[in-house]
């Protein structure tokens, strides 16, 4: 952020010490607020009528809406949270962080559940995970074994093609993923290096093209994917096994996700096989970027005895995780053993604040407040009711159309909307009510719909990793959205005619909804 001092942009407007006052009184009241939002690179119209919207249907539905058939009082009181919080995050008009922490204040004054419901989510075992997995990342970012790890393993292999640096590269993003919960972490720690690598193109379209299919494929496409089979490695993950804790009483531990979502592994190539046919790209070669590569590496200073200490410290964490069944000891205090360990004085150099600082505080209070919320809707019979307004649109068809509506249903809703776990936090509660309805497996039926969240790739905005990668100005909306819309029928296709199957062989046939719980 930048600084508020005079002489810098603090309002959005350049200004000093004795001009300040004077520049403000011009800008009258409203135009002050509305330079304020512009400096944060928000457009006022977009933000101040979202943010209108969100409070008048919050007030709407709790006090003008009637309590239809169906639906309880603390179920319309819910109901007017989530659609508050949907537009709060779709239109950007405060914080994630600071919805998260107001959703449990909105359902106390409401009265849609108590106060220690409404925090559940916070000190849920999905909450601490989460918690413990954001500041294990900050140790490693802190430390920079992260650069370390990825501009090390890109030097070993010695690539000098678009085709190979892509392959590579998501190599990396599956080395970085127990490391990293979050694929905008990994994007992040991507983008410097991609920028170097792009640097080496010419300016013919061949090149620009080289570029594209580089920052789409590595920035967006591994990094999500990647993601879905790492239980801690992105956010909705960990949304869906707090619901099925909640609700089902089930238990996935972190090696049994990784058995059920390992095979998404394969849309990586699916999407690889698609970029590299409209980009035309398959012969398109890098100069000079082993020589790039090889200098970023060699500018590293000399691991650190820290750096060594942190990476074993990891390796007892994934492998505790990987034998949970075996041990009995769970994933959340697998996590916190782990940041004991960490946090043994003199391990390392640096202190608490810098720590602080690269933990994503904001990310973790959405996370918080979603997952209460997502609670809360299946406490108040809100997301039955919901359910039974879905219903109607795919009763009738077989297994695999009710999935297929259900997914083009979720990538329509999910074009205004950013944050994955904001979407798969409002939409699983409600697959989870539908499954009965159309007789299929809970657990089958909610993972393949809510699945198909993470292949947003219609617009950039869908995405933070994807808002990362649209940074380095590579590529055009309109470019993301040709190469997106057929990605995302792939995605589709693959869950049914892949990961559908697969689930069947894993003993939770989705077309079964009496199937026990394998694992």
């Amino acid at each position: 952020m930048e600084s508020q001092d005079p002489g810098k942009k603090g309002s959005g407007v350049e200004m000093d010490a004795s001009g300040q006052a004077a520049v403000q009184q011009d800008l009258g009241f409203f135009g002050l607020f509305a330079a304020n939002v512009r400096s944060t690179g928000r457009n006022p119209v977009r933000v101040y009528t979202g943010f209108a919207l969100s409070w008048a249907a919050f007030f709407l539905i709790l006090f003008v809406m009637p309590t239809t058939e169906g639906l309880t009082p603390a179920g319309k009181a819910c109901l007017a949270v989530v659609v508050w919080a949907s537009l709060t995050w779709v239109f950007e008009t405060v914080p994630v962080g600071i919805t998260g922490l107001l959703i449990p204040m909105l359902m106390v004054l409401a009265n849609v559940v108590p106060f220690k419901e409404t925090v559940t989510g916070f000190v849920s075992k999905t909450g601490f995970i989460a918690l413990a997995a954001f500041i294990l990342a900050a140790v490693v970012q802190v430390s920079g074994l992260d650069r370390r790890i990825a501009l090390g393993l890109l030097s070993k292999a010695r690539v000098s093609s678009v085709n190979g640096v892509i392959w590579l590269m998501s190599g990396v993003n599956m080395v970085l993923a127990p490391f990293l919960p979050g694929a905008h972490s990994r994007a992040a720690i991507f983008l410097p290096i991609i920028n170097g690598i792009n640097q080496l193109f010419g300016n013919t379209e061949r090149d620009d093209n080289g570029r594209k299919a580089i920052v789409i494929q590595t920035m967006v496409y591994s990094t999500m994917v990647g993601g879905m089979c790492i239980l801690t490695a992105h956010m909705p993950n960990l949304v869906i096994v707090g619901l099925f804790n909640s609700e089902l009483k089930l238990n996935i531990s972190y090696f049994d996700w990784f058995t059920l979502q390992w095979p998404y592994l394969g849309m990586f190539v699916v999407t690889q096989w698609w970029v590299q046919h409209f980009f035309k790209t398959r012969h398109v070669r890098i100069e000079g970027g082993t020589e790039f590569i090889n200098r970023q590496k060699s500018a590293l200073p000399k691991t650190s005895q820290a750096e060594k200490l942190i990476l074993i410290v990891f390796i007892v964490i994934a492998l505790l995780w990987m034998t949970e069944s075996f041990h009995k000891i769970p994933t959340h205090i697998s996590a916190l053993i782990g940041l004991a360990l960490l946090f043994i004085p003199g391990l390392f150099g640096f202190g608490w604040k810098e720590i602080q600082d690269k933990t994503i505080w904001g990310t973790y209070l959405m996370f918080g407040g979603a997952l209460s919320m997502s609670s809360a809707m299946g406490a108040t019979g809100l997301g039955k009711w919901l359910a039974d307004l879905v219903y109607p649109i795919a009763a009738g068809h077989p297994w695999w159309m009710i999935l297929a509506i259900l997914m083009v249903g979720t990538h329509i809703i999910r074009i205004g909307m950013l944050s994955n776990v904001a979407a798969v936090a409002l939409f699983a509660p409600v697959l989870l009510s539908l499954a009965p309805k159309f007789n299929l497996h809970p657990v089958a039926f909610t993972m393949l719909v809510a699945d198909t969240d993470t292949f947003a790739y219609i617009l950039p905005t869908q995405i933070t990793s994807a808002v990362i990668a649209y940074s380095t100005g590579t590529f055009s909306f309109s470019d993301y959205a040709k190469v997106g819309v057929v990605s995302v029928m792939l995605a589709i296709c693959y869950g049914i005619l892949v990961i559908a199957p697969w689930y069947a062989i894993m003993g939770i046939p989705v077309w079964d909804p009496t199937a026990p719980w394998p694992f």
